[in-house]
């Protein structure tokens, strides 16, 4: 909740508000404290007692003191307006306002006929409410009164002081602080907003780079990084789209020149029979032995190319079908080698086969599987030197079958590794002689990968080695089952 954007608003408006009251508190405590009474906790009766005696020492001390600056002076703080009215008519007070006639006349009578050590309200004042008084006494004379009539509504001077500095400075106060709190609150939210529309602007416009930035962790951020994954997602979506579209091209490209080495072989033998019959021209048995020959290793080529391109497209859209069952590996090496047998003894390449103990049964496709061998080992021998070898075993590892194929040829450099298993890839002319399609690789990789296993290959000079490994697991088996219905 304290990181929610819509917390913080709230909070940060929340924040401004008591800061402005806790200012408008301490300019109000800063006026009181200007206009503070001198005499705090006093009754008015007690304070014009004061007042009086206060009066009366300093008549005794200077008895022609300017008693309207004295008033002022002393007790022009105090939050009560009082005048002195003396015998001899003298007027004084602590404000400016001059004394009303009715308390004039009032305190003038009761200087003259009234017992003056007792204080109490006049009557017949003008005013509403008690009038107090307190006499002034001189060497035990009297010579004043002081008067204190009831303040009038709203004349306190602190009053007066805090309503003007909370009026025009109070609101523009408010205004000021309102202001701050906008600019605070809310711009930054408007700058990460306007990078979240300029980030998502540019990702429209096709710059697939474009991200926003995901500082904090407000639901503004949560936004910003949905939009980063989302951009990121299909930035390796077009990506993945290109590279597609980059390897269909390519393979429309590798399979039309595979396609026309053939066709075009095929079409300038049948133009030459089809030229020869028109000119009525007999060739000789041998010549056209050698032709209708060379057409029918052509047309089986082209015929191998297409039957590659179908299986390999069946494996890899997962539509082949497997016929799961445990064979036995030795029948199946044997089957190869003895395939190839006539070609290995014309060249002496020595080529053997061992089974371990514990691998002589594999769950699989056996002839699926056959065929990875086959094309395994013909290209073995198709890169082995005369009187080379050719070595396929069979071993367990972590309770997986584990299948190799090892020759002793002049072995692939390094940097085509990763890329023997692609379609039509050749390593470099030394690596093929024209024969096959091509494709025999990338389709064992379909086989494998088809079985829930995995091939890879690693070389060196003088040694290359093509390793096969089948899941045998109770969860691969039922997964190989499941795959192969």
């Amino acid at each position: 909740m304290f990181r929610s954007f819509y917390f913080r608003i709230g909070f940060s408006f929340v924040v401004f508000l008591v800061a402005v009251v806790v200012a408008q508190s301490a300019i109000f405590s800063y006026v009181l404290a200007r206009a503070s009474n001198p005499f705090p906790n006093r009754s008015p009766n007690n304070l014009a007692a004061i007042v009086a005696a206060d009066v009366g020492a300093t008549l005794v001390q200077e008895p022609g003191v300017d008693l309207q600056e004295y008033l002022v002076r002393e007790y022009g703080r105090i939050p009560f307006s009082l005048w002195i009215v003396m015998k001899n008519g003298r007027v004084a007070g602590n404000t400016a306002r001059p004394l009303g006639d009715s308390l004039k006349r009032s305190a003038s009578e009761s200087l003259n006929n009234v017992d003056f050590k007792r204080t109490g309200a006049v009557p017949d004042i003008g005013v509403s409410g008690p009038v107090v008084m307190a006499p002034i006494q001189v060497d035990d004379e009297l010579r004043g009164l002081v008067v204190m009539p009831p303040p009038p509504p709203n004349s306190s001077p602190v009053v007066r002081d805090v309503s003007r500095l909370l009026s025009w400075p109070g609101a523009l106060l408010l205004i000021v602080a309102t202001t701050i709190a906008a600019a605070v609150i809310f711009e930054p939210a408007r700058r990460r907003l306007k990078a979240l529309e300029e980030a998502t602007d540019r990702f429209g416009a096709g710059d697939l780079t474009a991200r926003a930035p995901e500082r904090g962790g407000d639901e503004m951020a949560r936004v910003a990084s949905a939009f980063n994954r989302m951009a990121g997602e299909l930035a390796a979506r077009d990506e993945a789209l290109r590279t597609s579209d980059k390897l269909r091209r390519q393979m429309l490209a590798d399979v039309s020149h595979e396609l026309k080495t053939p066709l075009t072989a095929m079409r300038g033998y049948v133009e030459t029979l089809y030229m020869a019959h028109r000119a009525d021209v007999t060739l000789d048995a041998a010549t056209r032995e050698r032709y209708f020959g060379i057409l029918e290793r052509e047309t089986g080529r082209l015929d191998r190319i297409v039957k590659d391109l179908l299986d390999l497209a069946r494996f890899e859209n997962g539509v082949a079908g497997l016929e799961v069952r445990l064979f036995d590996v030795q029948c199946l090496f044997d089957h190869v080698i003895a395939r190839h047998e006539p070609e290995a003894r014309t060249r002496e390449i020595s080529l053997m086969a061992r089974v371990a103990f514990g691998a002589d049964q594999v769950l699989g496709d056996p002839d699926r599987l056959e065929q990875v061998v086959e094309n395994l080992v013909a290209n073995a021998l198709r890169h082995s030197p005369d009187g080379g070898t050719v070595e396929l075993s069979a071993s367990t590892h972590d309770g997986d079958v584990v299948l190799s194929v090892r020759d002793s040829g002049e072995g692939i450099p390094l940097e085509h590794l990763p890329h023997v298993f692609e379609r039509f890839y050749k390593v470099d002319a030394a690596r093929s002689n024209g024969s096959g399609s091509g494709l025999g690789l990338s389709i064992s990789h379909a086989i494998v990968k088809r079985h829930g296993g995995a091939i890879h290959v690693s070389s060196r000079p003088g040694e290359t080695t093509f390793t096969i490994t089948l899941p045998q697991s109770d969860s691969s088996r039922a997964e190989v089952r499941l795959k192969s219905g």
